[in-house]
């Protein structure tokens, strides 16, 4: 595996422009263990049952801090349902998208509010690879390419779950050789920590008996303004990146890496999202190349939300960064929370990444995961105001 995948506990800060953090307060903001024993009795953990699919217990667990900050996570897909942060006031507010009841989660069309994805992020060209001479096929559940895993990927199975403090969740599964037409055995571990700084700390780990494609990630819809506002067009994206991955009109890459400099796709300065969304032929939805420092968690990207004052980071261990703007939200997804519509644009993810297609990109960052060697990536979204 290339260094991009693993976890250091060195915190390389970035030149982003003034509306993030100075290095030094990156390194506070990432740094869990500096509040562990202070915050620690004030953290809580709870669980409570969600109803039943697959002849197992679907539970929901809920983190909150002393802050008051709190996320709720099932073991249905890994699926983070509700995510409460302050705004500049200091009211609390549901920041991600998604639905009151498991049905809602497991109805034709959910485009994967908060969910875990696996065993492959993103899109696989035709469905089809090959490794190590050998030529498989998977599940083609979108434009004929396979998406997030295929028919049943990670996002709609049951997890167990694990309670190993009073601020993180374990969550785990083991996928069979051949799940969704992939190679080998794989055991993948998850864990979700809510820090007292506000973070929202998630680590993933996997191992396999057989070399396979892995990219993992989480699919959560962030809405900053708690549902204020019916989009997120007036939400201000930040993302050190000076290249993208260029794709066809089936969202596939081409291989090129264009520059972002002088287009709609540059947010190195951070602007409205709404500013150039109609350049973008459908919207935003294509992998960021994030321009790094080292192989550790480093701060990528910010969202900001004026009116109410949130304001969002994103560190990560990975090479790239999915930014989708919520172009395929209609207004017709059903049990939504308190039953309010969607519409196109009402949230946006920032799905931190190996590229798209990547088994079929020999140029491309690696994500081959081999027996004997263990798969690892970290992801925090930190949440305060300004």
């Amino acid at each position: 595996m290339k260094s991009t995948r693993l976890i250091t506990h060195s915190l390389f800060c970035l030149s982003l422009a003034s509306a993030m953090v100075s290095c030094n307060d990156a390194a506070t903001s990432t740094d869990t263990k500096s509040d562990s024993t202070t915050t620690a009795a004030k953290m809580s953990l709870t669980q409570a049952p969600y109803g039943n699919t697959d002849g197992k217990e679907v539970i929901e667990y809920t983190l909150t801090n002393a802050n008051g900050v709190s996320v709720k996570i099932l073991n249905y897909g890994g699926t983070i349902t509700h995510l409460l942060a302050p705004d500049k006031n200091g009211t609390l507010g549901d920041v991600v998208l998604g639905y009151d009841s498991l049905s809602g989660y497991q109805q034709t069309g959910n485009p994967y509010f908060g969910s875990l994805i696996g065993r492959y992020g993103n899109r696989i060209a035709n469905g089809k690879f090959t490794l190590d001479g050998k030529a498989y096929t998977l599940a083609q559940n979108n434009n004929g390419n396979s998406l997030h895993g295929g028919l049943k990927g990670f996002d709609k199975v049951v997890w167990t779950g694990k309670t190993l403090s009073d601020s993180s969740l374990q969550l785990t599964y083991d996928a069979k050789d051949g799940e969704e037409g992939y190679p080998g055995n794989l055991h993948t571990e998850v864990v979700y920590t809510l820090t007292g700084n506000n973070e929202l700390k998630i680590e993933y780990k996997a191992t396999t008996d057989k070399a396979t494609p892995l990219n993992l990630t989480n699919h959560a819809y962030y809405n900053l303004s708690a549902g204020a506002d019916s989009t997120v067009l007036d939400h201000e994206l930040q993302l050190k990146a000076d290249k993208y991955t260029a794709v066809n009109d089936k969202l596939i890459p081409t291989g090129q890496l264009p520059d972002v400099k002088g287009t709609p796709m540059d947010f190195n300065t951070a602007k409205k999202i709404g500013n150039d969304i109609a350049k973008v032929a459908g919207g935003f939805d294509h992998n960021w190349v994030i321009t790094r420092t080292g192989a550790g968690l480093e701060l990528i990207g910010a969202l900001y939300h004026p009116a109410s004052g949130r304001y969002m980071e994103v560190f990560t261990t990975e090479p790239g960064v999915q930014f989708y703007s919520g172009n395929f939200l209609d207004g017709t997804l059903k049990n939504t929370k308190g039953g309010k519509t969607y519409v196109k644009h009402a949230g946006l993810c920032l799905e931190t990444q190996h590229f798209p297609d990547s088994p079929n990109q020999p140029s491309f960052p690696n994500t081959i995961l081999k027996p004997g060697e263990t798969y690892t990536q970290t992801t925090v979204y930190k949440f305060s105001t300004k």
